[in-house]
């Protein structure tokens, strides 16, 4: 072998080192950015504040700070569960549980912040806005914590009554995404809102009720009461598949009276179709974390096609 040769070769392999190290540095950092994402509940954010934009573009509201507000809030409230929860998330999802103790004090010191943020953009709003900002709190303090004093009787989280925990967090979601655009741009109540409100009711409710699949050991390990502990999998299946009929029914329904434009309907159409594909994959996946990700991402593609029909 020449030294040339032996020149270029010492160089290949030099080469092959050092992309070698960017690739395994780009996979750490990637995964690590990945569950920063996903376990912290900043996705979530993401989603909520598309979620709002949808709402203000239902109702033809100008843009305003409110999916900013509502992706703060997100963010907090989610946080806040998740630091209360990780005893029990550790059995359903150990490695959020894992994250969300390694990361508690930047978790909780984030979420105060976020919900500060939140709160002093609203006041922009007006008042109103500030008390739509501070609902998700309270009812986050209600959903998870044991809020009642110690007075010799028990009484139970909502998160531990059946139905009751999951029309909770539905409706604390629906009030928020439907009101809190109508506050900051001091728009009146309408009965297209009221149809925006009944639609993200239902839709949050298969979308808080459709993780529960996953953490039947954890909840029944906290008393809390969910409807696959009660109806099981395969009821559960078809309670969701009701409640996106009921959903899609809804939407019918808001185009048929001039509500809702058809373009408009068809959008909000594509996402309970969707929805209707996620659900009926319970019972046949093991893999809930995906399924419930799955889930959420229902909106990004609703936000999408209601764009595309917007813009042609």
């Amino acid at each position: 072998m020449t030294h040339g040769s032996s020149h270029q070769t010492v160089e290949a392999e030099s080469t092959a080192a050092w992309w070698e190290r960017i690739v395994d540095r780009t996979t750490k950092y990637g995964e690590r950015a990945g569950d920063a994402l996903m376990y912290s509940s900043a996705y979530l954010a993401v989603i909520a504040a598309v979620e709002l934009a949808i709402v203000m573009m239902l109702l033809g509201i100008e843009a305003n700070p409110a999916p900013v507000v509502v992706a703060f809030v997100t963010f907090a409230v989610y946080a806040y569960d998740r630091l209360v929860d990780v005893e029990s998330d550790e059995v359903s999802n150990p490695r959020q549980a894992a994250f969300v103790r390694r990361h508690r004090d930047v978790l909780y010191l984030m979420a105060s912040v976020c919900y500060g943020l939140a709160v002093a953009l609203s006041v922009l709003g007006g008042p109103y806005a500030l008390g739509i900002t501070l609902l998700p709190g309270m009812f986050g303090v209600l959903y998870a914590s044991d809020w009642m004093p110690d007075v010799g009787v028990r009484f139970a989280r909502f998160k531990e009554i059946l139905v009751v925990n999951t029309a909770v967090v539905a409706f604390a979601w629906a009030v928020t995404l439907t009101f809190l655009p109508l506050a900051f741009a001091g728009r009146a109540f309408t009965p297209a809102a009221g149809v925006v409100f009944c639609y993200f009711f239902l839709r949050s409710f298969v979308d808080t009720e459709l993780p529960n699949v996953g953490d039947v050991e954890s909840d029944r390990a906290s008393d809390v009461s969910t409807l696959p502990l009660v109806l099981g999998v395969r009821g559960t299946r078809y309670a969701l598949y009701g409640l996106d009929l009921v959903s899609l029914a809804l939407v019918v329904y808001a185009a048929g009276t001039g509500l809702l434009p058809s373009g408009v309907a068809t959008a909000l159409g594509v996402g309970i179709a969707y929805s209707s594909s996620v659900v009926s994959r319970i019972g046949r996946t093991e893999d809930y974390e995906l399924l419930t990700l799955a889930s959420e991402c229902e909106y990004l593609l609703v936000g999408a096609t209601l764009a595309t029909v917007v813009l042609v």
